[in-house]
Formats: C-alpha cells, sequence, structure tokens
C-alpha cells in the first residue's frame, strides 16, 4: 500500500472540521490510509506570529460567514459554537491517550465524534468531563481518560507533536502531508484529490 495521509487538526478549527468529514473517503479512493494528528494552533501561531482568522478585524467577520457558507455548499452539519474558539488541549490529549491505549482507528473515531460535539451539538470540549462522556457516546472504554488526559507523558506527546508538525512546515488547520507535498485548507481537497490521483502537479 501506498503511505499514508498525514492529516493535522486543531479541534478549535471549523475548516478542520470540515476536512474531518472528508479526508478518510478521499484517501480510500485512493487506497491510503489516514494517519491523525491533533495539534495546538497556539504555538504555530506564536512561531508564525499569525492569529486566529476570527480575530482579525474584517476578516474575521467574513470567516464566520464563510463557515456556514463552506458547510452548506458541502452538506457539512455545522452550527456555530456559542463559545469559539476555546482551548483545545484536553482534546488533543484526550486523541493522543485513546491512540496510545486503544490504537489508531479508536482514536480517529473520538477525533471525529469530538469534532461533531463542538461544532454541531455546541458541547464544550474544552472540559475533560465531557470529553469522557463524548468518548462513553462514541464506545469507546474510558477507564482511565480522565486521569490520561492530564498526565505529564500525554502532555509531552502533545507537545511532541506540535514541535515535529512545526518541524514538517504545518502551519494551520488542516494541513495534509502526502508523498512529500503539503496542502493547507479544506479548500485544497480538490487539488490533494488530483495529486493522490496523478502525481505531481
Amino acid at each position: 500500500m501506498a503511505a499514508a495521509i498525514d492529516f493535522y487538526f486543531d479541534f478549535s478549527s471549523p475548516y478542520g472540521y470540515f476536512a474531518a468529514t472528508h479526508i478518510e473517503q478521499l484517501a480510500a479512493k485512493y487506497d491510503r490510509d489516514v494517519e491523525w494528528h491533533p495539534i495546538l494552533l497556539g504555538p504555530v501561531f506564536k512561531t508564525t506570529g499569525s492569529t486566529p482568522l476570527t480575530e482579525v478585524p474584517m476578516k474575521g467577520d467574513y470567516a464566520f460567514h464563510d463557515f456556514e457558507r463552506s458547510a452548506r455548499f458541502h452538506r457539512i452539519p455545522y452550527r456555530r459554537p456559542e463559545a469559539f474558539p476555546i482551548p483545545t488541549q484536553a482534546a488533543a490529549r484526550a486523541v493522543l491517550w485513546v491512540r496510545s491505549k486503544q490504537g489508531a482507528d479508536k482514536a480517529s473515531q473520538l477525533a471525529k465524534r469530538i469534532y461533531t460535539a463542538y461544532f454541531v451539538d455546541g458541547i464544550n470540549i474544552g472540559e475533560p468531563m465531557r470529553l469522557v462522556e463524548i468518548a462513553q457516546q462514541a464506545n469507546i472504554d474510558t477507564t482511565g481518560l480522565a486521569d490520561g488526559i492530564n498526565s505529564l507523558p500525554i502532555k509531552n506527546q502533545l507537545k511532541a507533536e506540535v514541535d515535529l508538525a512545526m518541524a514538517r512546515g504545518v502551519f494551520g488547520s488542516p494541513f495534509v502531508i502526502v508523498d512529500g507535498e503539503s496542502f493547507w485548507g479544506f479548500d485544497r481537497f480538490d487539488q490533494l484529490d488530483a495529486f493522490l490521483r496523478d502525481g505531481k502537479i
């Protein structure tokens, strides 16, 4: 099988959520696996000198409008959360803990459920106990999850994931790397599709 697609995302990113609803179907089309990498945009923004899109004058209003328009266009369920953006460290750690204990499939299953909980159901995914409830609803064994989210090994693992992502040139969410080629943004998925089909564009 060809190399896996590396999919980087932050749970505060609506475009990351949209991408998460499509990435596995696109990968399967070309017999690829997906490796899900939860990251934090905060440290990335500090390194790049960037600011969250919604906090930029003029661009912010456009972004909120575009989130809703993009969701309608792609027929993706979406509701703007009341609290936005929110800290996503706990959510990212939860996915990493599940991956370490129960494997990549369960971790990606949880990641998709967390995204839906936030951008459809309006659940505050910044609260560890809500994450435990979300995982239970996804039929994931949550024994030890609450403690795992706050454990030093998982905290260090998330930091290492962010550092490695930046070392690979990741600066936003969603961000895809496959066969040495990088694609930033859900609006690049058509180009990603063409690259997976035809090779170098």
